[in-house]
């Protein structure tokens, strides 16, 4: 029985329990310091079967990341960042389209602009006196005037909306809102994937955040693509008001937001890499060659 329980101790002798050593030797005292040496290695946990050991709480070799590579990863993400900041101003302001018609085409006193984004629309009453005497159509929009706005019944009602009585198309307008939507959502993910690759010093979630803020930045010119189809579609449902139409300032801000997006995804691809594309680029030459 006593025969199968033994242990290794640190020097690679077999040793046994200490009151078997003890009877085994006749009472000796070399025979009990060893099972006592051998039952507080088994205590302690220093030595283990086998002779192998084991080291708990370590991170795997290649995934820990160095002070350097933190402050790289934290500037890749300072950049996705700015992206996402420009992807939520633009999708929420209506300044993504300007329609204008000619200054005399009311009276000679007021005319009336619009612009609209994914959401809502605005219709402003602007003074004929305020507007560029050089400029032919009605606006800019940022003059002062009095302004309407209300939201569209895309996603509520289903109905499309009617300005200078030419009518929206709701399933290009729903189509670009939906990318936007899902854009913002990936941007989200890619920054938790960031968050936990910095508090956990584990470089594999950067692969998963770079595909969220490359697919993310896409999904954003795409919708600015929609809506462009959006507007040219409502432009021709009807002639019989002449408009002037011009792309605005927040669609300024979601084209360089998806440019952005797109850079900071794959600063994350390349900081993921196990080597430095520099390195394989431009290898270090030596000064005697």
């Amino acid at each position: 029985m006593w025969s199968t329980f033994i242990a290794h101790d640190e020097d690679g002798r077999t040793v046994g329990p200490a009151g078997v050593g003890g009877a085994g030797a006749g009472g000796a005292a070399g025979g009990g310091a060893q099972g006592a040496g051998g039952l507080s290695g088994l205590m302690t946990g220093r030595s283990t079967f086998g002779g192998n050991k084991r080291r708990r709480g370590a991170a795997p070799a290649g995934h820990a990341m160095s002070e350097a590579q933190e402050g790289k990863i934290k500037l890749a993400f300072f950049v996705a960042i700015v992206g996402v900041v420009l992807t939520v101003l633009g999708v929420g302001t209506e300044f993504w389209v300007e329609l204008a018609p000619p200054k005399s085409f009311y009276n000679n006193q007021t005319c009336v602009a619009a612009h609209y984004g994914l959401w809502k629309g605005c219709t402003k009453t602007l003074w004929v006196a305020d507007i560029d005497p050089e400029r032919e159509s009605c606006g800019p929009a940022e003059l002062p005037g009095e302004s309407n706005c209300t939201y569209f019944k895309f996603f509520t009602t289903g109905e499309n909306a009617v300005m200078f009585q030419k009518t929206t198309q709701k399933s290009l307008n729903v189509a670009a809102a939906m990318l936007a939507l899902f854009s913002l959502v990936l941007m989200v993910m890619g920054a938790i994937c960031i968050t936990m690759a910095l508090s956990k010093d584990i470089l594999f979630f950067l692969k998963p955040a770079s595909f969220c803020f490359i697919l993310s930045g896409i999904l954003v010119l795409l919708s600015l693509m929609v809506f462009h189809q959006s507007v040219l579609a409502f432009l021709a449902s009807d002639h019989t008001v002449p408009l002037h139409h011009e792309l605005s300032w927040s669609v300024s801000c979601v084209g360089c937001a998806g440019a952005v997006l797109i850079v900071g995804g794959i600063l994350f691809v390349l900081l993921a890499l196990p080597y430095s594309p520099w390195q394989r680029c431009l290898p270090r030459r030596d000064g005697s060659s």
